[in-house]
């Protein structure tokens, strides 16, 4: 592991931000609780990274890279657990890249890459621009009030989809037949919490669902999105789920592409209208302006 102390940087609300810059790092990493207001640098996703091998049942166990602190903030960094096929080969093992706990936490310019659970939004408040992540059952999952998004820059569709945009790249996992999904959001009641997609693509190879209720308000987002034909025409899907889906909000709103076709989408999804859709496309879902940077609102 190599880590530098660079610098000491200071946060729009006052409070000093310990900066640190990563070069390579192969094993677990994990900011403890205690440790709040870490700024982690990297040169660009595509030449840092966070590599580590586990696999486990249980999804915190596996995490390659950890978030229990809060106020953090994360640049240009892949994350990758790299699990050989034969610790994976049961479809009940996880092999989670980043598992992120702690409140008021965002990353810039990050990849996330797994076999399986890739990315574990647990609790908090969270950030993600122009994030690349890839996997294949409920990989990006958990209780977060979280947005991925396109760069602050990115005003038009065509600009966020040259280069800017978040991406989810759909994987396929053949340790099963069950299709997968990219969302199971974890919302037990009706609180702020859920995840909201905007101004990005979803692309990859075979089909999955744009998300699975998990409980009784999953709340998912899809907005301003280009859904390729890798989006099943269903859209959603409620598997393994025994409940009622009368609170569940899995949405979509403005989304565009051949996996936009809304004819044969599950009857309980939601497709928003104007007004309705108006409350998830600024960070005030996840009361943003209270602590992020002022450049990116």
């Amino acid at each position: 592991m190599l880590l530098t102390i660079l610098a000491t940087l200071r946060l729009r609300v006052g409070c000093q931000l310990k900066s640190v810059s990563v070069s390579a790092c192969s094993g677990k990493v994990v900011i403890p609780e205690n440790k709040p207001f870490i700024f982690v640098r990297g040169n660009g996703k595509g030449r840092t990274s966070i590599n580590h091998e586990s696999a486990s049942i249980d999804n915190a166990e596996s995490a390659a890279f950890t978030v229990n602190a809060d106020n953090v903030i994360v640049f240009g960094i892949s994350f990758r657990n790299s699990a050989r096929a034969g610790l994976i080969a049961n479809s009940e093992i996880r092999t989670v890249a980043t598992m992120v706990a702690g409140d008021k936490v965002a990353f810039y310019h990050c990849a996330f890459y797994s076999p399986h659970h890739t990315l574990f939004d647990s609790a908090g408040r969270h950030y993600y621009e122009s994030c690349y992540i890839q996997g294949n059952i409920d990989f990006i999952f958990g209780n977060g009030q979280s947005m991925f998004q396109a760069s602050a820059h990115a005003y038009t569709m065509a600009h966020a989809h040259a280069f800017t945009c978040p991406e989810i790249f759909v994987k396929p996992d053949r340790r099963t037949e069950i299709q997968g999904s990219i969302t199971a959001q974890n919302r037990k009641e009706e609180d702020s919490g859920g995840f909201v997609f905007l101004k990005g693509k979803v692309y990859g190879v075979g089909e999955v669902y744009l998300g699975r209720v998990t409980e009784p308000n999953s709340r998912v987002i899809f907005s301003d999105m280009y859904l390729s034909k890798t989006i099943s025409p269903a859209g959603w899907t409620s598997y393994g789920y025994p409940g009622s889906t009368a609170n569940v909000m899995l949405a979509e709103y403005n989304c565009t592409g051949p996996g936009a076709e809304a004819s044969k989408r599950v009857p309980w999804s939601r497709r928003l209208t104007k007004d309705e859709a108006a409350k998830f496309l600024t960070v005030d879902f996840i009361n943003g302006k209270e602590w992020l940077p002022a450049y990116y609102y």
